[in-house]
């Protein structure tokens, strides 16, 4: 299998789709000839046409409304949001459109054939507006469903998956990624399932959980434990909505410890979904409290952005405190 980056394996999943169904299409801020602020769609627009591949208006709430329109009427649009931090202005499109269409229409018409890309997540110095981490304000939307990637492997399958799937999705790309993180990508075409979390590592004293970018650093502080004997248990989540709760449940009932990270800010955060609902189906199990290592509830600081972000050390300390309780 040939090595690749984030940025490659998204490229060759939306040129497989664009491939297979003519009636895909790519669309978004400079995301044609120039392809996209990160290359993500570099070629797709000299190989298939400015009909298919093109540039929008900046003006997000558009994209998504255009969006919407196109997979009403049997497209299948993906969209790019160019930073996940602009989302907000599309965000009355998403919330009471692109969630309810299929509801509000009895099932006459739905838009389940979108799926939107946003490169999401702090790590590239970019400030408080190109570093947020958004998907808990959408996790609270019945009707999409969330999905965020954390190797190229999973980029490729997971994007291919996004674009079939019978329901629209919101596709988050940690951003710190797309070039520092490789690995072998197999060249066909192949999805990955929605909805269901990944057992990364089998562990007996704690279970940790994180998506995205954090998986990385989850690794960096279980090789810390594992110098103090500590058994770890890692899951990536792949999937904020639906989520995958039997999953991180088993493995609690196994460990009895629970620590979940993410970038963005503790309150409020999905961390916060995720230790409720362990604590209703495991109480009698667990060894300590749920653990939580995130974001400072604060804008994201851009002089101090290493010290907002959720890093090995801080795992590794929630780690020992979940296992010393």
């Amino acid at each position: 299998m040939p090595n690749m980056n984030m940025l490659q394996a998204i490229n060759q999943a939306l040129d497989i789709a664009m491939a297979e169904d003519d009636k895909v299409l790519c669309f978004g801020e400079d995301v044609g000839s120039f392809g996209g602020v990160f290359r993500a769609t570099s070629h797709l627009q000299e190989k298939y046409g400015h009909a298919r591949c093109f540039n929008t208006p900046i003006v997000e709430q558009g994209i998504v409304g255009f969006a919407n329109g196109l997979a009403s009427q049997g497209s299948v649009p993906v969209a790019e949001i160019q930073f996940a931090d602009y989302i907000f202005p599309a965000f009355d499109q998403l919330v009471n459109e692109t969630a309810k269409f299929r509801y509000r229409s009895g099932d006459l018409f739905n838009v389940g054939g979108l799926t939107l890309r946003a490169p999401y997540g702090g790590g590239i110095s970019g400030g408080h507006y190109h570093s947020q981490s958004p998907e808990a304000y959408f996790a609270h939307t019945p009707g999409l469903k969330i999905v965020i990637p954390r190797n190229p492997y999973e980029a490729k399958g997971l994007l291919l998956a996004s674009i079939r799937d019978p329901d629209p999705v919101l596709f988050f790309e940690p951003k710190r990624l797309y070039r520092a993180s490789t690995g072998e990508v197999p060249e066909e075409d192949y999805q990955l399932p929605l909805g269901e979390a990944a057992v990364t590592r089998e562990g007996s004293d704690v279970t940790l959980v994180g998506w995205g970018a954090q998986m990385e650093v989850i690794e960096r502080a279980v090789e810390l434990a594992e110098k103090d004997g500590i058994s770890c248990e890692v899951i990536d989540l792949r999937t904020i909505l639906p989520w995958d709760e039997d999953t991180i449940v088993d493995s609690v009932l196994k460990t009895g410890r629970l620590v979940v990270t993410h970038e963005a800010p503790r309150t409020g955060g999905f961390a916060g979904e995720i230790a409720a609902t362990v604590q209703e189906r495991c109480f009698l199990y667990l060894e300590s409290p749920v653990m939580r290592v995130t974001g400072l509830d604060t804008p994201f600081p851009q002089t101090l952005e290493k010290e907002y972000l959720p890093d090995h050390l801080k795992i590794h300390e929630a780690i020992r405190a979940s296992v010393n309780f």
